[in-house]
């Protein structure tokens, strides 16, 4: 089994029919200030597995900052069913919704793991917007104006 793609958006789901539709896929952030959260983000992973892949997979997940701290994980288990016949392989979705601890800016990263092998790393970059002090509309006349 293997990744064929894993990013950040603000959205996604399955639908009726299987497919996967996503909604404001973005890798960077711009936060006023730090420390700071982003809330319910959506990590998205499709995972391409072949006839071998059939039965339990674990999967898990490492929130990392720029300087190589784990800020959470989180660890589950992936059951992938039989491929149709004269498939060569079927897609499996990942979506999960997580808080994103913002501790300092630089290069976020999210590893993903199945079966205790690292299959992914999915950069963010985060910036701090940095306080403006022009005023963003010239300031109101004093007295009357008409």
């Amino acid at each position: 089994m293997h990744v064929q793609f894993a990013l950040f958006a603000d959205a996604a789901n399955v639908s009726q029919e299987g497919k996967l539709n996503i909604l404001g896929v973005f890798d960077a952030l711009h936060v006023g200030q730090l420390p700071s959260l982003h809330p319910r983000a959506t990590f998205v992973v499709r995972l391409k597995a072949g006839p071998d892949d059939e039965g339990p997979h674990g999967v898990s997940l490492e929130w990392v900052n720029p300087v190589g701290d784990m800020l959470w994980s989180s660890r589950g288990e992936l059951m992938v069913g039989a491929a149709p016949d004269g498939a060569e392989g079927i897609d499996v979705p990942l979506l999960a919704v997580v808080d994103l601890p913002l501790d300092r800016p630089g290069i976020y990263t999210m590893i993903t793991a199945v079966d205790d092998l690292e299959a992914a790393r999915t950069a963010l970059h985060v910036n701090q917007a940095l306080a403006t002090t022009m005023p963003l509309a010239p300031p109101a006349p004093a007295g009357l104006v008409s």
